[in-house]
């Protein structure tokens, strides 16, 4: 919830005096290592009657150290990423886990789709880049404090791009499962193509056994031998042993040096 206490700039209590009475006050803090940005972010956050300014600091040390002794809690970050002894998505990971209620703004010259997608997975809610910051920091704080995600229009149109190229990606990814799961199922129909007896036989057949031999093997008849491979050649659509075997290998359904063994 948000309250009002005294201003603290650079770790330092400027008194309650300095924002005077009010109801309603979001606590932020800023974490910024360039001197006059960090001063033209708190200048426009001490302008708000809806905001007080907690600290502002340079380093990611400095900022865990305030997170851990923050009491009451703080309600906003305003961060940098690019800090001298880290990046701001460490400060961002302290805060949310120090607590939970503590929104993320980042205002950094990184303007790249992976550091924002890494920010937003650290827990930011908006993404300002410093080329395009509004002249009223506030007012975006309060607006992210609203319920918004402000994010700067470059790196939104950046951001789309990676995830209809993700998209893009992953429908291929998706196309070529699917054509491989086609043929997957193409190769197991034709694998069952052939009746058990009928496969038999095509084996004994590629190792080179005659119609005799095969029928003794299996005691049957040559005749039913005969049959089953009249069978055979009508399904795979061949008119001799040697046709079978190689169209029988080709389909997968004998090892590729049956062919070898075959009479011709």
């Amino acid at each position: 919830m948000p309250i009002c206490l005294g201003v603290w700039l650079i770790g330092r209590p400027l008194g309650v005096g300095a924002v005077g009475e009010c109801n309603g006050v979001w606590r932020v803090l800023i974490v910024e290592d360039d001197p006059q940005m960090r001063e033209f972010f708190a200048g426009s956050v001490l302008r708000s009657p809806k905001l007080t300014l907690v600290s502002s600091v340079a380093t990611v040390a400095e900022a865990k150290a305030l997170l851990d002794q923050a009491t009451p809690e703080l309600d906003v970050l305003l961060t940098d990423l690019g800090l001298p002894d880290g990046s701001g998505l460490e400060v961002i990971r302290h805060a949310r886990l120090r607590n939970p209620g503590c929104e993320a703004l980042v205002i950094s010259m990184f303007g790249d789709e992976d550091n924002v997608l890494a920010s937003i997975e650290a827990g930011a809610l908006g993404y300002i880049h410093k080329d395009a910051a509004p002249d009223d920091i506030a007012n975006t704080i309060l607006e992210m404090k609203a319920g918004a995600s402000p994010i700067s229009p470059m790196i939104a149109r950046r951001v789309l791009n990676k995830y209809l190229s993700m998209q893009s990606h992953a429908v291929s990814a998706l196309a070529v499962t699917a054509q491989a799961a086609i043929k997957n199922e193409v190769l197991d129909v034709e694998r069952g193509l052939l009746s058990r007896r009928e496969q038999e036989v095509l084996e004994l057949i590629s190792r080179g056994f005659s119609y005799s031999e095969i029928a003794e093997s299996k005691s049957l008849s040559v005749h039913t031998i005969q049959t089953h491979i009249k069978s055979l050649y009508g399904k795979l659509e061949v008119h001799s042993k040697m046709e079978a075997v190689l169209e029988a290998t080709r389909m997968g359904l004998l090892p590729a040096q049956s062919a070898a063994s075959v009479p011709r």
